[in-house]
């Protein structure tokens, strides 16, 4: 469940109000290209929504919009009740982000990848920076990585650094774009396991796009599912599991069928 809209921020000891977040009759089109239509919903402060889709559906592009770097065609996504594109929204609500690639600078060793936006803000002095990158590290157990180059690092390593570098940001919405993409089935579950421990730890709202179905069961507190340009299920992992709804169902629970194969049906 949604968790309490103030609690204390482990990097600052200061109370740090989780946002809500409200995406209302959204859509987008890029030229005559419909991605999303009249899409609305509401996530509450502390809770951990997770969108799903098909690819091609929309869900990155929605996420853009939580973030102000993409405009509605029509309708608007509120973060804390203000504009997710107003300048005010970047000034006073902290959104971290975890993109799929992680979007780690190569040329820059973990300790800088992490210290890059305090340093670029002046959010801290050096002493008070290296406190953060510190502490973001050794919560996801990557003390040891801080003089690594990416390169010398594993997908998971990588996701976590990411995740890590959004946490030094003290977010109070962080935002998750296929976290679990190209990782084992172990590594995962770990993240899997990071992304829930750091709600509960952090108390921040939390949005993540996935493909995962076994992280949409076991971490979210609500589950969408974007399809054809619109949300057809919006609800608890509970119902998701047992769905009423034949494309819901054919989505989360594709049967293999070696005699009528689906790629026999697309379309070249």
């Amino acid at each position: 469940m949604p968790c309490s809209s103030h609690t204390r921020n482990p990097f600052t000891a200061a109370e740090t109000p989780a946002v809500g977040v409200n995406v209302e009759h959204l859509t987008k089109s890029f030229g005559s290209h419909l991605v999303l239509q009249d899409v609305s919903f509401a996530v509450e402060p502390g809770e951990i929504f997770v969108l799903m889709g098909p690819s091609g559906s929309g869900k990155s592009v929605l996420l853009r919009h939580v973030v102000g770097l993409e405009a509605p065609s029509s309708g608007r996504v509120l973060v804390n009740g203000k504009d997710a594109l107003a300048a005010q929204t970047r000034e006073h609500e902290r959104i971290g982000m975890v993109f799929q690639s992680g979007a780690l600078f190569n040329s820059l060793t973990v300790y800088d990848n992490l210290a890059l936006y305090p340093r670029e803000h002046h959010t801290a002095t050096e002493p008070g920076i290296r406190e953060k990158v510190m502490h973001a590290l050794q919560i996801l157990s990557l003390e040891d990585t801080a003089q690594k180059f990416p390169s010398e690092l594993s997908g998971g390593m990588k996701k976590r650094v990411a995740i890590a570098r959004a946490l030094v940001m003290e977010p109070q919405l962080l935002l998750y774009d296929e976290p679990t993409s190209e990782l084992d089935p172990v590594m995962s579950a770990t993240i899997s396991e990071i992304i829930a421990s750091l709600k509960d730890e952090y108390h921040v709202t939390t949005i993540v796009v996935s493909h995962d179905r076994e992280l949409a069961l076991n971490i979210a507190d609500r589950v969408g599912i974007l399809m054809d340009s619109r949300i057809i299920f919006l609800g608890t992992p509970a119902e998701l599991r047992e769905p009423k709804d034949p494309q819901v169902a054919g989505f989360l629970y594709p049967k293999i069928d070696l005699k009528h194969p689906r790629f026999k049906k697309l379309e070249t």
